[in-house]
């Protein structure tokens, strides 16, 4: 997974990364923001647009954000509750629009 969100996006969700991203792989849950791993092409475009400095690579987060790499990966592979299936990979965040639901590491903060 190139690039991760980490806690600093709790509660923020600012949206100006998803605003950069070229390949819109960046899907929001109910308090937080993730990044689709299969579809990120590690551009680097989102870090810098992020106010809330919560995008990293997922070789370089902070011990604290470390949390967060297997996470975000969760999103799109684990049944989230009140959905049916796990989300995937389904080929961009304009296609689902808004998740609704955040992963039990993010509703449990």
């Amino acid at each position: 997974m190139p690039y991760v969100i980490g806690n600093e996006c709790i509660g923020t969700t600012d949206m100006s990364c998803v605003d950069e991203c070229p390949v819109d792989c960046i899907y929001e849950g109910d308090t937080k923001l993730y990044i689709n791993p299969k579809e990120c092409i590690d551009c680097g475009a989102c870090e810098p647009a992020c106010p809330v400095e919560a995008i990293a690579q997922d070789r370089r987060v902070t011990e604290e954000n470390e949390p967060h790499v297997e996470d975000n990966r969760r999103f799109f592979l684990e049944l989230l509750p009140g959905r049916d299936a796990p989300l995937g990979n389904p080929g961009g965040a304009s296609k689902t629009g808004r998740i609704g639901v955040d992963t039990e590491l993010v509703a449990g903060l």
